[in-house]
């Protein structure tokens, strides 16, 4: 009877090869079915065919369950077969996972692992231990047990040491990173983050040469962990030479693509290791050129495909490049990375029609990667697009986030607070004040962020000074007064220089000058040394010269000014720049230089006509008062929602957590600029009241 199991076999990877995948199912499942006796050893081996099959080319998990769950009862019986055993508990691990039922993969788990504790301790052994930790710590990670996963994914990195493979101790140890980085991070735990970045580092380095270039998926993992711990602690300048360093990576990847890069291993587990393919990231099935792999066999995982990673690295060349105003490589960054996401999530059977409620349990963490993403690439084009005064390019990016989110609120839960926050920008920059204080302090209440929080409260002071009433500044030192006494227990500079630009303002407000002169100095120096923002340093520069202008330092004023008007050129920041030009009339004025006068304030003019040009256009779009209204987002459920919710809940835990975009991308609108420069400097600016 083997030669008939070993005929089906053979017959089922022929159809498998032509994409026959019924067929094949059907071949195998003849075996299973027969009513004539086959060894129970073929029928484990054939149920294992089946549910590889199942897992790379449909969604039917629950049907390979079936089959490995047979195999593993029929394994119970056998005393040996221990890589059989081992690849059976791996699948079904990944199963479970994939139905989001975690406490039966723990189980399954760690009786592979005690299988594991049990066998003599060689090569194979350890690198199936490597296995069930790596993804035992997931399923910790996913039940928000941080300590124990750390715990499992130090196991794992004892066994990758005990044999000397030093791609699987990386591998742990950038996984331990990624935790304490991304998921456990607190006042309490900054230290052990910097621990873990630091051991990163030493084994790195320890790597041989020749071995690394072989890495690229763990190149691509560490570096952008690298990144984003430099977010988290605003040293904006030492993460760019890791941005820079995964750009370069990222593009001779794609010139040698085709050229299959496997890791080596000491020795081999058993033929077959291709059915360990990790599905529990997605079911799409890519050819191996396509992906990134963090370790050998019988591991084989990526963090993310390469795709993902792909548009990962463009997002964060975008984050870095925006606030320098690099938007010609924004704008093509933008475009690619947005590219790639719809791509794969048509290939994950997001269509215009499919909405959350339709999604296959299987493709609901995948698809969250991708979705999450698309919204990280479309809020930095909001914020591109309002910084040069492309209001209509804004809305459409901005529509697009809420249609995306009214789809698929569960997913893009975390997301809410975002589309709140920039519905308050586009607002603000079209001059819609009060508008923009009630999105700003609702973003405030959705979000469970303190950074955003702070932010949000900055922004939405600002607003409030911009209508100008005795009410409204009162409701900006509300927002403000608390916020700056905490600014001294900030983790990042981004809220520190919120706050003091809100301040500052607040500051001038009471006819402070001297001490918002020294509060915005000091916001200059971070918006400028740390953060290297330049329509923020350009926003500083602004209001310092306005400031200079008002306490007689008539020198300084221009000089800073200029400097101010450069910046605001180089970002096409229209409100800025009329901003500036209507300081720089009041210097000329005051300094009775009639020619300089009457130059400036016709080019203000002429910015003045182009921007209200544009605001007319915005202003009659159909998409100006859904965006600008008062009202929350309002949000569909769906039939069986609450049961996507759990699942997505699960899922969305181990997400990405990309820092927010850096920068304080709230221009200041024509017309607040005349109401906070009418300080007492021997008249009043009219600016754009005229």
């Amino acid at each position: 009877m083997e030669a008939v199991a070993e005929g089906l076999w053979g017959l089922a990877d022929e159809f498998e090869k032509k994409g026959e995948i019924g067929k094949a199912v059907k071949c195998l499942e003849a075996i299973c079915q027969s009513h004539a006796s086959f060894l129970p050893i073929v029928e484990v081996k054939t149920r294992l065919r089946i549910a590889t099959i199942l897992l790379r080319h449909s969604h039917n998990v629950n049907h390979a369950k079936s089959h490995l769950e047979r195999s593993q009862l029929l394994l119970n019986s056998i005393p040996s077969c221990f890589d059989l055993k081992c690849r059976t508990y791996s699948l079904l691990s990944q199963c479970y996972h994939l139905v989001g039922a975690i406490p039966p993969q723990k189980q399954i788990l760690y009786k592979a692992l005690h299988l594991t504790s049990a066998a003599a301790p060689d090569v194979s052994a350890k690198l199936w231990c490597c296995n069930f930790n790596s993804q035992l710590a997931n399923a910790l990670i996913i039940e928000g047990d941080y300590q124990n996963s750390i715990s499992t994914l130090e196991s794992g990195y004892v066994s990758a040491t005990q044999i000397c493979y030093p791609e699987l101790q990386m591998f742990f140890v950038a996984s331990i990173l990624h935790v304490r980085l991304l998921m456990q991070w607190d006042d309490q735990t900054a230290n052990e983050v910097e621990r873990a970045l630091q051991r990163c580092n030493q084994v790195w380095e320890t790597m041989p040469s020749d071995r690394r270039a072989h890495c690229m998926g763990l190149l691509f993992y560490n570096e952008l962990l690298h990144i984003f711990y430099r977010l988290r602690v605003s040293d904006y300048k030492n993460a760019v030479k890791h941005v820079d360093k995964l750009d370069a990576a990222m593009r001779q990847d794609s010139k040698s693509r085709g050229q299959l890069t496997r890791f080596t291993t000491t020795t081999t587990t058993s033929a077959g290791n291709d059915s360990l393919e990790p599905t529990y990231f997605g079911n799409a099935k890519r050819a191996l050129q396509d992906k990134l792999f963090l370790a050998p066999p019988p591991i084989n995982g990526e963090w993310l495909p390469k795709s993902a990673v792909y548009a990962l690295v463009d997002l964060m060349i975008i984050i870095f490049g925006r606030p320098k105003g690099n938007f010609k490589e924004c704008d093509k960054r933008i475009q690619s990375g947005i590219h790639i996401i719809k791509e794969e999530l048509i290939r994950l059977g997001i269509t215009d029609d499919v909405r959350e409620v339709d999604l296959q349990h299987s493709a609901i963490w995948m698809a969250g990667v991708y979705l999450m993403l698309l919204m990280q690439f479309l809020e930095n084009k909001v914020a591109v697009e309002l910084t040069r005064s492309e209001f209509l390019e804004a809305q459409e990016a901005l529509m697009q986030m809420k249609n995306w989110f009214i789809r698929f609120p569960t997913i893009l839960q975390a997301c809410e607070s975002i589309i709140e926050m920039l519905r308050g920008q586009y607002s603000h920059s079209v001059g819609c004040y009060n508008e923009a204080a009630f999105h700003y302090v609702e973003a405030a209440k959705i979000t469970e962020s303190k950074s955003m929080q702070i932010m949000c409260q900055a922004y939405a002071a600002i607003s409030y000074f911009c209508i100008g009433d005795a009410e409204s500044s009162s409701q900006a030192l509300d927002l403000i007064g608390p916020v700056y006494r905490m600014k001294d227990s900030f983790v990042g500079v981004r809220e520190e220089a919120s706050i003091l630009f809100a301040y500052g303002l607040l500051l001038m407000k009471q006819q402070d000058l001297q001490e918002a002169r020294n509060r915005l100095a000091k916001g200059l120096q971070i918006a400028h040394v740390q953060m290297g923002n330049l329509q923020l340093v350009s926003q500083y520069l602004t209001i310092l010269g306005n400031l200079a202008l008002a306490l007689h330092d008539t020198g300084q004023a221009r000089e800073i000014l200029r400097s101010s008007l450069t910046l605001a050129k180089k970002l096409s920041d229209i409100p800025t720049q009329i901003w500036v030009l209507s300081v720089l009339t009041g210097l000329f004025q005051q300094l009775g230089e009639r020619g300089n006068q009457m130059e400036n304030d016709e080019y203000r003019r002429k910015k003045f006509d182009e921007l209200q040009s544009r605001l007319a256009d915005t202003r009659s779009s159909i998409y100006h008062i859904e965006l600008i209204d008062k009202v929350k987002l309002q949000v569909q459920q769906f039939h069986e929602i609450d049961m996507k919710r759990t699942i997505a809940d699960e899922s969305m835990r181990v997400n990405l957590d990309i820092p927010e975009s850096v920068g304080l991308s709230t221009p200041m609108p024509v017309p607040s600029s005349s109401r906070l420069v009418d300080l007492d400097t021997g008249r009043r600016v009219q600016g754009e009241r005229t």
